[in-house]
């Protein structure tokens, strides 16, 4: 459920964007506060599952999910829409407690058939996103699409009470308020310059070098403190820091795939290119890289246990392939579903290896630690894709007609397969660097 409401909204913005009478800019907010949200959830939900239980913090996390979507469903506002996104995007990082509370339920080989698994729910969340949400505000409102998604969400909240047994917290430390702020400050302020950098100009080039400089003095003093928030020697083990970078570069490639799709899809052809076609049209197109994704999940279950660099190294390729097909072609409709076929294939196999890696680089006790590093990079990710196509995309307009240039596509395609032969760099460089060592947990070691 909360893969599918990254997935769900996307291809509402410019329904929304009509319905409450705004700008580009203005309706590019409400996906730029879910992805801020996000970035302070990745951060923070992961690790409270380490401190608190996996019970408690799931309860926590159905509660901002539930009144996340109600607030835009009652309040019926902009505003209220805004609050709503910061709310869902905070609670949409629960989507990573199910790795963390497998993690210390399973050992040995069965965590990569956990992750699998959880790759192939993921996709069909997917499914459910790309479609649902266009099913729901085609046969009714906005407002009844929120109404149901906080339903479903109290529902989906009660169930996971009543299944996750009660347990002690698996650490005994402590969150390190200095380091968890640090770490929410200049995640927050990358996620900011990189959502809307080309709107603010020079104060966006200020933010992002204010972030990048924040992120090297946090690391600095993560690596001195006694309550870490990400422990940063963990990025020192084999092929770790290229699976975190890996799942930045997937979320990347995902966002910048699902904005090229969506405005293409949904520009009218009186313009000279376009399908013209609803949210409904846009989810359906793009049902193949959902359905993909779960497949690509499931396919390398067992592939990541011996050769999780391979996994990695497959994924981008794949990814390349398709992006590169819809470079070439995406005049057509079954062009996409081509495309997008082989862009889930290859995120179903890079999410896998991504994540998998930093669980079994650490014990059972900080397994939310390693689901957020992944998480924050992949949120980190999306929020890079996604500005540099819209850069791309505002780049040129079309003679009389506001929108881009047909061209723009062309080239959105081929920056995002640069994202995929980004991962393949850092992976063989990683595996030259550590030749010969393997990524293992504490017990099988």
């Amino acid at each position: 459920m909360t893969n599918a409401v990254a997935f769900m909204l996307p291809p509402l913005l410019p329904l929304m964007q009509t319905q409450f009478g705004v700008g580009v800019a203005a309706s590019a907010w409400v996906f730029t506060v879910l992805t801020l949200g996000g970035g302070a959830g990745f951060v923070l939900i992961p690790r409270l599952a380490d401190m608190l239980s996996d019970r408690a913090t799931s309860l926590l996390s159905g509660g901002f999910l539930t009144v996340g979507a109600l607030v835009p469903a009652i309040g019926h506002s902009y505003a209220a829409l805004l609050i709503g996104s910061a709310l869902l995007g905070f609670g949409g990082a629960a989507q990573l407690l199910p790795l963390s509370f497998l993690r210390r339920h399973l050992t040995g080989s069965v965590v990569g058939t956990a992750v699998s698994a959880l790759i192939m729910a993921a996709g069909a969340g997917t499914v459910l996103g790309m479609v649902g949400g266009g099913v729901v505000v085609k046969t009714l409102s906005l407002a009844s699409f929120f109404y149901i998604l906080a339903a479903v969400f109290a529902v989906t909240t009660v169930a996971l009470i009543v299944i996750i047994p009660s347990s002690r917290p698996e650490s005994s430390g402590r969150i390190g308020i200095p380091g968890t702020v640090g770490l929410i400050a200049w995640v927050t302020a990358g996620l900011l310059a990189l959502t809307q950098g080309l709107s603010w100009g020079v104060a966006g080039i200020v933010l992002l070098a204010a972030s990048v400089v924040g992120a090297v003095l946090w690391g600095l003093m993560e690596r001195r403190s006694s309550a870490a928030v990400f422990d940063v020697k963990v990025l020192k083990k084999p092929l770790v820091s290229a699976a975190c970078f890996a799942a930045g570069m997937v979320g990347a490639i995902n966002a910048a795939y699902l904005i090229l799709v969506t405005y293409y899809a949904q520009t009218p052809p009186e313009v000279g290119y376009g399908l013209g076609i609803d949210a409904l049209g846009t989810g359906v197109l793009t049902l193949p890289f959902a359905l993909m994704m779960l497949i690509g999940g499931k396919a390398s279950e067992a592939a990541v246990q011996r050769r999780p660099a391979a996994v990695l190294v497959l994924g981008g390729v794949v990814c390349a392939l398709g992006l590169g097909w819809l470079a070439y072609a995406h005049q057509q409709q079954w062009q996409y579903l081509v495309g997008s076929a082989f862009i889930g294939l290859g995120s179903g196999l890079g999410y896998n290896g991504a994540f998998v890696v930093p669980q079994l680089a650490v014990p059972e006790d900080r397994a939310g630690m390693a689901a957020g590093m992944a998480g924050t990079m992949m949120a980190i990710g999306f929020s890079v894709g996604s500005a540099v196509v819209t850069a791309i995309l505002t780049g040129g307009s079309a003679h009389g007609t506001g929108v881009p240039q047909e061209h723009l596509y062309t080239m959105g395609y081929v920056v995002s397969a640069g994202f995929s032969l980004l991962i393949l760099v850092v992976t063989l460089v990683s595996r030259l660097r550590h030749r010969g060592a393997v990524a293992v947990g504490p017990a099988e070691s």
